[in-house]
């Protein structure tokens, strides 16, 4: 398989930030079936960066004292992602060069490489950009704490779907909710002693596993993990972290789910990618097709028994007119469809959609579970 991302570490990083940044970026991309320095192309201050231009690719520029500087401006030119690091926020003017102070940078202290790297894949396509979590809690249990890691996690640009928060007025909340659930990348659960007691998060934590959305589980102290969240990943709570006055959380403890959802967040999305994927393989198997390869922006290749060549575009959460948009950009010519999860989905959601479909011709919707049934059938 053929290079289809091109990443690069420019300016003037240490080794050990290069040495996390890499560990963190090979296990991300193994997550997609990539290999770095295969699929994924990897170059460590290189003299010039020269992606090809049919290529999707990104750097990080590591902000020093006079960092080589390489040939940033026609990267620039050409629209490559390029994310300025500082050693922190105070020192960008020091750090980063004026050509790159435009652009948003992020501070090395407020993250590390698991924010570097989460936000380079985003660049590259490998990671949507959108930062979506929900977070599942009892009122009468965690309410102060489950407002405090919103905020939090807000100002960490997550969009956070917050029961008391996320839905406006006259709207059918049940149904919204588990719109906004289908959406998220984590669902971020307060595992406290009565969670489990509750019909509504139990079925929010049940449904999560259903769609495949990656769940962090955040122990209470005095809160016996059950069973059912032995595929979760953990952030346990000690008992000094939980005022039990206020209910609010320690500040260091916050920092450390904070970091937590980032590796979570990015392990999720790739996981339910695969699974997609995995699933479109078996149904174009079923009616006697095959998936002839992968290619840029994550499209799959497939060709159908009769020969037809199909590009397909797996998405995960809920799809837009904008990813019907971009599918038929990025495929002119061919026939085309973007495959998805309806299940959960706001019954008037689903209805844009198909309104959309039936009035977009360039690229077709098609719903996972009827895939075998809609490409044996394919006349785009």
């Amino acid at each position: 398989m053929s290079v289809l991302y091109q990443l690069a570490v420019l300016g003037g990083p240490s080794d050990e930030q290069v040495k996390e940044l890499e560990q963190i970026v090979v296990q991300a991309v193994q997550l997609f079936g990539l290999r770095l320095g295969h699929e994924v192309g990897w170059e460590i201050c290189p003299a010039t960066f020269e992606p090809d231009q049919q290529k999707s690719a990104a750097a990080v520029f590591f902000g020093a004292v006079n960092p080589p500087l390489g040939n940033l401006a026609p990267l620039l030119k050409r629209g490559v992602p390029i994310l300025p690091v500082a050693s922190e926020t105070r020192f960008v003017n020091a750090e980063i060069p004026e050509l790159l102070r435009p652009l948003n940078c992020l501070a090395y202290n407020e993250g590390g490489a698991q924010r570097v790297a989460t936000a380079l894949l985003e660049c590259a396509g490998l990671l949507p950009r959108q930062r979506r979590v929900f977070v599942s809690y009892r009122r009468d249990e965690a309410r102060e704490a489950a407002l405090q890691l919103f905020d939090a996690f807000s100002a960490r640009l997550f969009d956070v779907f917050l029961d008391t928060h996320g839905i406006a007025p006259a709207e059918d909340f049940q149904a919204m909710l588990w719109h906004r659930l289908c959406d998220s990348d984590v669902l971020v659960m307060l595992d406290t002693p009565g969670y489990f007691e509750s019909r509504w998060t139990s079925a929010e934590f049940g449904r999560a596993l259903a769609k495949g959305i990656s769940v962090l589980r955040i122990g209470w102290p005095d809160s016996n993990p059950s069973v059912r969240t032995a595929t979760a990943s953990r952030a346990e709570l000690l008992p000094e972290e939980v005022n039990t006055e206020t209910g609010r959380l320690a500040d260091a403890a916050i920092e450390r789910i904070s970091l937590q959802l980032e590796a979570v967040r990015s392990q999720s999305h790739a996981v339910r990618s695969v699974n997609l994927v995995s699933n479109l393989r078996n149904a174009v198997e079923t009616i006697g097709g095959h998936v002839a390869g992968v290619g840029l922006n994550k499209a799959v290749y497939i060709q159908l028994p009769g020969g037809k060549d199909v590009v397909v575009y797996p998405m995960v959460g809920v799809p837009t007119s904008t990813t019907l948009h971009d599918a038929s950009i990025n495929s002119p010519d061919q026939s085309v469809a973007v495959v998805f999860d309806h299940v959960g989905l706001h019954p008037r959601w689903l209805g844009h959609l198909d309104w959309l479909g039936d009035h977009i011709q360039t690229a077709r919707w098609v719903k996972a579970s009827e895939a075998g049934w809609q490409f044996a059938d394919w006349e785009a």
